[in-house]
């Protein structure tokens, strides 16, 4: 299923959200020119790397090998992408589910909120494969923490979703509980999946990123939702 909007309106501009999408975008195209050894040094240095945040030298800084420096990377790694597809199905996912979870926690604390997901997806990664040297880059696992805002603060909101069936695409609403809840569950089970190809050294999608982040979600919107005053009305609905 992909999600084209949902049924759930703001009272307010996502400025936070728009600025997000804005610069993962003018970051990627950025990078667009860069030669093949240029892009691969960037994604060395300003990508998270389990190896070097584990089992790095702390005292020696990142441009000699060490690790001083890699402290920004759990954020930097959060503006860098792949290819088209990469970005584009992440910042989609940003704009349907983003303005509604910036709208409820407030610009401030949903940018809190939104970087202290991407340190979640870290976490979540670099638990399950430490010693990896491939560099983790992509905006997916600070999502999957807005998603789980979503969930948790708008689980009756509608959303409307493409599901594609052989050549033909299939419009439908379907309560944010019912899709994030699948999209969660298919997060689990790539990554079961997955742990094959991490235990044999190989690279490919993040997925405990993707769960990392999206459990860290579920812990961070409780800490930073504010109910708003004046108003009679449940704290999640």
């Amino acid at each position: 299923m992909i999600p084209i909007r949902d049924i759930n309106h703001t009272r307010r501009t996502p400025i936070v959200t728009w600025t997000l999408i804005g610069a993962n975008v003018l970051i990627f195209l950025g990078t667009l020119n860069l030669t093949d050894p240029a892009a691969e040094a960037m994604m060395m240095r300003f990508g998270v790397i389990p190896e070097v945040i584990v089992h790095g030298h702390w005292t020696v800084p990142r441009a000699d090998g060490g690790a001083v420096g890699s402290w920004v990377t759990p954020f930097t790694s959060m503006f860098l992408h792949g290819g088209w597809l990469h970005l584009g199905s992440n910042m989609l996912f940003l704009h349907v589910f983003g303005d509604n979870v910036e709208d409820a926690l407030g610009r401030f604390r949903f940018v809190l909120f939104y970087a202290l997901c991407g340190v979640g997806a870290v976490v979540g990664q670099v638990a399950v494969d430490p010693d990896s040297m491939v560099p983790m880059i992509g905006a997916s696992g600070a999502i999957s923490g807005v998603l789980a805002g979503y969930l948790t603060l708008f689980p009756h909101a509608r959303v409307v979703t493409v599901i594609p069936i052989f050549i033909f695409l299939h419009f439908m609403e379907v309560p944010a509980w019912i899709f994030i809840a699948l999209w969660f569950v298919m997060q689990l089970v790539l990554g079961y999946l997955s742990l094959g190809i991490i235990a044999d050294g190989g690279g490919g999608v993040a997925w405990f990123a993707h769960i990392g982040g999206f459990l860290g979600g579920l812990v961070f919107v409780r800490a930073l939702y504010r109910q708003p005053k004046g108003r009679r009305q449940r704290l999640f609905r």
